[in-house]
């Protein structure tokens, strides 16, 4: 190899000196010898000079590429995580958040987005967790029996997809694993991921067809060494209705920092408490 660099380098440097100004092609044979043009102007030699030059930087530097044309040790270039558009929520793909009213991707405790492309289904998830976010499908909406796809951050830094299967209260680890186009990234204490799934599978317990409506279990948690461990919060929000892959929602689920005023209950004490303090005691 450093032979050959060597004959290479010495190539174009009697190019560039003119000690290879002759013979290129049959054609020009005849007037390189002169050192003229076919007009006799001279000129002409340079040129191929010039082609000589170039096709041997040109060979050096073709030594020092790969396959890919990319150079000697870099490699190619890896394409950043396209973050979630929430701006396409209800239009051309549904969303599901649970958290402060307003919140997005980004900022929500829990977010999902499912739209259909072709036969398949694609997901985008994320939440607020160093660990795991997954999404169930459901039957009944609660856990046992449920179909779950889960986005895991190990200790490598890699968001890695997995297909569960919740038997009980437990998540038993799937090995078939349904999602393809796997994307995902840990940033901002934040896990997201992005992945695809047929619309179809073939029967089998542990996978639901997802042209049929199912009630959404949320979910979110940390990770020992990519494995997941007990959800963060004791009753994980579920959807209120079955959910379609076929009817593209924008749906707001407040978490429970944010329920308080939204319960009938808790508004008719306020109200009973406000009006005691403003009568005040006999």
């Amino acid at each position: 190899m450093v032979l050959l660099r060597s004959f290479v380098r010495l190539t174009v440097m009697l190019c560039q000196s003119g000690w290879w100004g002759v013979a290129s092609s049959p054609t020009d044979e005849g007037a390189l010898r002169t050192g003229h043009g076919d007009h006799g102007e001279p000129g002409h030699q340079e040129h191929h000079k010039d082609s000589y030059s170039t096709f041997a930087s040109e060979f050096l530097e073709s030594r020092y590429l790969s396959d890919d044309g990319y150079p000697f040790p870099t490699a190619p270039p890896v394409d950043p995580f396209a973050k979630i558009k929430v701006g396409d929520c209800g239009v051309t793909k549904g969303c599901i958040r649970y958290g402060k009213p307003g919140c997005d991707a980004e900022t929500c405790d829990y977010f999902l987005s499912y739209r259909r492309i072709g036969t398949d289904v694609e997901y985008e998830m994320s939440a607020d967790t160093d660990g795991w976010v997954a999404v169930g499908f459901s039957s009944d909406k609660k856990m046992g029996g449920d179909d779950v796809m889960g986005c895991v951050h190990d200790d490598n830094g890699r968001v890695r997809i997995h297909h569960f299967y919740n038997v009980g209260q437990w998540a038993k680890e799937i090995k078939r694993n349904p999602a393809r186009d796997e994307e995902g990234i840990f940033e901002n204490n934040r896990v997201t991921c992005r992945f695809k799934r047929p619309l179809y599978v073939p029967r089998e317990e542990t996978l639901v067809d997802l042209h049929l409506s199912w009630y959404y279990l949320f979910a979110w948690g940390p990770a020992i060494q990519g494995s997941i461990t007990r959800h963060d919060i004791d009753n994980p929000p579920v959807s209120d209705r079955m959910i379609s892959i076929y009817k593209y929602e924008d749906i707001f689920m407040p978490s429970t920092a944010y329920q308080t005023f939204n319960s009938p209950i808790c508004l008719l004490l306020i109200v009973a408490l406000t009006f005691y303090l403003l009568m005040g005691t006999p």
